[in-house]
């Protein structure tokens, strides 16, 4: 029977890595759709649902950070979904912390619902969108249909977040490999696997970041392939601050390559010891500079960039970055050297370790930092998709470290006893194979290809003796079991991480619902306000009751109402009712009959509200003998 290939077992782990990879990529790509909103709608003017007697001059729309916005970013639709705006680029109206935006609305509007349709491109670099209808007059049958598919969603939205998860993990093995040869063990600097690892990093990150440059203009727009070559869109990306870090990577990456020869080049030939550590010196600063420039790439286009405290939390997410390459990357350089480069000394390996230890260090004061900085508080890390995702990385964190702990274990008792017995059979073998080839090169009834022949034989030979050696040191062995089960773990961690990129921070969920229940709902204490359009469903049955309740709170209230027609003026009805329901409490409903100060407004005072809470009004219009309807709204007071 065929032995198996001695290089089949490294070859099958890191199958086995990125199958795991894409595995659990391809879940949270499934279970996450399109990127959520990272900058979220707080409130706007008109309201959602709001139904106003006049046109209104403008539409605002308040967004709770900054986003780039250009020709079409808010449309207002018709009923018959023609534009009602006037089309031009959207007003900057933002003061201060405020971020609000408005276009103006086209004279002379008749009655009908309009539908407001939004779409911008987030502070942090994610696409942005939604939809809200008001009414004017009264509400009415509309046409106008939006797309389904969510911005950033669809296709290319799919492939979009996959290139972004290759492309840290390119970052990853480009700087934690160099980082491991450079600071753990120069001896790699020759060996070939170590050469394919980050020579492999620079080319993946380099393939991701172009294919996230060109796929920018359909991510952020129409989510069609075909849009990645659309030479005007291109320059309308390069123009922003993503395209403008994608494009800055590229050239970051430009000297990364020259970093990358001069290391496995001129580095890994140099003998001279003062010179070669002069050269090492050289490397690691320059090489810190350009990894350090590549990670700023994605800190000064994604969350570290926007939120509280950006000025700080940037170069600590370029020194989160780093350390999470350093680690990791690091991680798997070892692997692949226990596999593919047995003759790694105890040295290294116990240098990787105290690396190691460094990074998760800086790790741990970074992350903590960005995660306060990110959810902000405990409801938000349970309550918020970003929190839930963090929990989960932590758990990983705490199991790669447990893991880790292992491996500190077999490092401990790492010997080069295993490396050196290789060592010796290689030379013994090696005087073999000279004393073999001396004889053959003597002898006139041997051919040379059969000496060839015979020293190809004498390698395997020796190599499957190495091979057993190595295997036979039980310290080496279950040093590589445990850092694969590392390796392991890391790749789901890079996953998690990598969509933890995607969901908006739990800090901006939050203040974005706060913000956005403040702008629709009346305050908690104060004048209550409420709008509700009625049909009665005969002549002349359309109209708006607008209700005013002050001071809106337990006690006596004064309570006002106005009804207004079609037309927007004031408008008589023959009897109107009012009643209120605390249905939470089982009070009421509590009757109240307003009576008529002028044409269209009804008004009663000392109207007892008996406890603060979720009031449901009742309004009950009836606008000739038989043409009659009950409308209601809930509200809060007290």
């Amino acid at each position: 029977m065929r032995r198996p290939s001695p290089i089949r077992r490294p070859f099958a782990a890191v199958a086995l890595l990125a199958a795991l990879f894409s595995l659990v990529s391809g879940l949270l790509l499934a279970g996450a759709g399109p990127a959520a909103a990272h900058a979220a709608l707080t409130g706007s003017d008109p309201q959602d649902g709001a139904v106003v007697a006049t046109a209104p001059k403008e539409v605002t729309l308040t967004f709770s950070e900054a986003i780039a916005v250009g020709d079409g970013s808010i449309r207002v639709l018709d009923p018959s979904s023609k534009r009602a705006d006037t089309g031009v680029e959207p007003k900057d109206l933002s003061d201060g912390s405020t971020v609000r935006y408005g276009v103006e609305l086209l004279p002379g509007l008749p009655d009908g619902t309009y539908t407001v349709a939004w779409q911008a491109i987030s502070a942090d670099s994610h696409p942005i969108s939604g939809a809200f209808t008001f009414s004017i007059g009264a509400p009415s049958e509309t046409t106008v249909a939006l797309p389904s598919e969510e911005v950033g969603g669809g296709a290319v939205g799919t492939v979009y977040g996959i290139a972004r998860y290759i492309a840290y993990a390119g970052f990853i093995l480009l700087v934690g490999g160099a980082a491991f040869v450079l600071g753990c063990w120069p001896r790699g600097a020759t060996a070939r696997p170590m050469q394919r690892l980050v020579v492999r990093g620079w080319i993946t990150l380099t393939a991701a970041t172009l294919a996230m440059l060109l796929l920018r203009n359909p991510y952020t727009g129409s989510g069609k392939f075909a849009d990645a070559f659309d030479l005007d869109g291109l320059q309308a990306v390069l123009d922003t601050k993503p395209g403008a870090a994608l494009v800055s990577r590229l050239l970051l990456l430009g000297a990364a390559a020259l970093f990358i020869a001069v290391l496995f080049g001129t580095y890994a030939r140099r003998e001279d010891a003062v010179e070669k550590r002069d050269l090492t010196f050289g490397l690691a600063v320059g090489g810190g500079v350009v990894a350090a420039g590549i990670a700023a790439t994605w800190a000064m286009s994604e969350h570290a960039s926007t939120g509280i405290q950006a000025g700080i939390a940037m170069p600590v997410d370029v020194l989160h970055l780093l350390a999470v390459a350093t680690w990791l990357g690091g991680l798997v350089s070892l692997l692949v050297a226990l596999y593919r480069t047995p003759d790694i000394g105890s040295e290294a390996v116990r240098r990787f370790s105290r690396v190691a230890f460094a990074s998760v260090l800086v790790l741990a004061a970074t992350g903590i930092y960005q995660s306060w900085r990110q959810v902000g508080s405990w409801s938000a890390l349970t309550g918020t998709r970003y929190g839930q995702l963090l929990i989960v990385k932590v758990a990983l964190i705490v199991l790669l470290l447990a893991v880790a702990w292992f491996s500190r274990r077999w490092t401990g008792r790492l010997t080069d006893a295993g490396t050196a017995s290789g060592a010796s059979v290689t030379s013994e073998s090696s005087v073999t194979s000279e004393g073999a080839a001396e004889t053959v090169e003597t002898a006139d009834d041997v051919a040379p290809e059969r000496a060839a022949q015979l020293a190809r034989q004498q390698a395997a030979l020796t190599a499957t003796k190495k091979k057993r050696i190595r295997d036979a040191d039980a310290e080496r062995s279950g040093l590589r079991r445990s850092v694969l089960a590392e390796a392991a773990i890391a790749v789901v961690l890079l996953a998690v991480t990598t969509l933890l990129t995607s969901t908006e921070p739990g800090r901006t969920e939050e203040e974005a619902k706060g913000a956005s229940t403040a702008a629709t709902a009346p305050a908690a204490s104060g004048p209550v306000n409420l709008s509700m359009p009625f049909d009665t469903g005969g002549r002349n049955g359309k109209g708006t009751v607008r209700i005013d309740i002050d001071p809106g709170r337990s006690g006596a209230n004064e309570l006002h109402v106005w009804i207004d027609g079609s037309d927007g003026k004031p408008m008589d009805v023959p009897e109107l009712k009012v009643a209120l329901t605390l249905e939470a409490q089982e009070i009421g409903p509590l009757p109240v009959a307003p009576d008529r100060l002028a044409e269209g407004h009804w008004s009663a005072s000392n109207v007892q509200i008996p406890m603060a809470g979720e009031w449901k009004v009742d309004v009950t219009v009836r606008t000739s003998d038989i043409d009659q309807v009950t409308i209601d709204k809930t509200v809060k007071i007290g």
